[in-house]
């Protein structure tokens, strides 16, 4: 077990151990108790698709040097060769013990390797570019909500319309094609490829953010709206309590359990779901190189990368029950 599996084992323990003393229990063995069949679920599935899977990753990896010997040679030395049962029952063994096999292509690379070499930077773009969604969308859905049916309503949401129906791949050549006009001009202007270095790093963080904060936006205003309309706070303020006290303590508390249940599973899929920025800004994320691995018939990566994905979504979704009973004390998970 590397340093990689050991630091998240330690972090999710911690987890575990603060929300059981926090909301129970029964409740923590439970979830724990489904996540484990997901998990194994998602296992099963990915590896019966890598097994069906058209293609033959041995003939891509011998290339010119393919003779039926060197073939032979090489699925008993990966073990495909035997059924599928057993394969399977060999990768669930090697899943308990944190070993993702070894690259198809480079067997000189582990899975594990791979992953912490491309995962860092998939993770700091997609994590960043949602917590900027978040920061943008948020009080702007709130200032939506409260200004309800005006132009400052109608404003917000026309921009955040625009942003959400313009994807990515529109967005990121016309950002290329205005930094070539400001660098004829002699106008400092940011990195269009790269990364590693704030300047490298700003373009794509904004780009991937802007690109989701009308969702939140959305989100936000219409569940704020809903609660705007309850009695509690309309009592509130025929008790004169301060509009800003209403609007943060009475109304938004109650009206982040949906924005909770949304921002939980994007903060696992951001982990992935950055793959076109990624190949824009020559990236080098996970996105690309599973790309790579789906083309080069690479099943171990495809798999890691699928168990990487499906444990950041079980996980987040355990964080996000949490979170709804610190959020809002009236939610009993016992």
């Amino acid at each position: 077990m590397n340093v990689f599996a050991i630091l998240a084992v330690v972090v999710l323990l911690a987890f575990i151990a603060y929300a059981t003393a926090r909301i129970g229990p029964r409740f923590m063995v439970r979830r724990l108790a489904g996540l484990v069949f997901v998990l194994l679920g998602v296992s099963f599935i990915i590896f019966i698709l890598g097994f069906f899977a058209p293609g033959d990753a041995v003939f891509t990896q011998l290339g010119q040097h393919y003779t039926p010997q060197a073939a032979a040679a090489l699925r008993h030395a990966y073990g495909l060769d035997l059924p599928w049962y057993t394969q399977y029952l060999n990768y669930l063994n090697r899943l308990i013990h944190f070993d993702l096999g070894t690259s198809f292509t480079n067997d000189t690379r582990t899975v594990w390797q791979i992953l912490q070499l491309y995962v860092p930077a998939s993770v700091q773009l997609g994590i960043s570019g949602t917590v900027l969604a978040l920061i943008v969308g948020v009080p702007l859905g709130i200032l939506a909500a409260v200004r309800a049916n005006s132009r400052v309503d109608a404003s917000l949401q026309a921009v955040g319309l625009v942003f959400y129906a313009l994807p990515s791949f529109v967005i990121i050549p016309l950002f290329f094609v205005a930094m070539v006009s400001l660098h004829q001009r002699g106008i400092p202007t940011l990195a269009t490829s790269g990364w590693g270095t704030i300047d490298s790093e700003i373009a794509p963080i904004a780009i991937f953010g802007l690109g989701i904060f009308a969702y939140y936006l959305r989100l936000t205003r219409a569940s704020m709206l809903e609660v705007l309309g309850q009695d509690y706070v309309r009592t509130a303020r025929a008790k004169g309590v301060r509009e800003r006290v209403v609007v943060w303590r009475h109304a938004f508390r109650n009206a982040v359990i949906p924005l909770l249940t949304a921002v939980g599973p994007a903060l696992a899929f951001a982990v992935v779901g950055v793959f076109i920025v990624e190949d824009f800004f020559n990236i080098p994320g996970i996105g690309e190189e599973t790309i790579n691995a789906i083309s080069q018939r690479d099943f171990p990566i495809v798999q890691g990368v699928t168990i990487l994905l499906a444990s950041a979504v079980v996980f987040m979704n355990l964080v996000t029950d949490v979170a709804y009973g610190l959020a809002d004390p009236r939610i009993k998970t016992q």
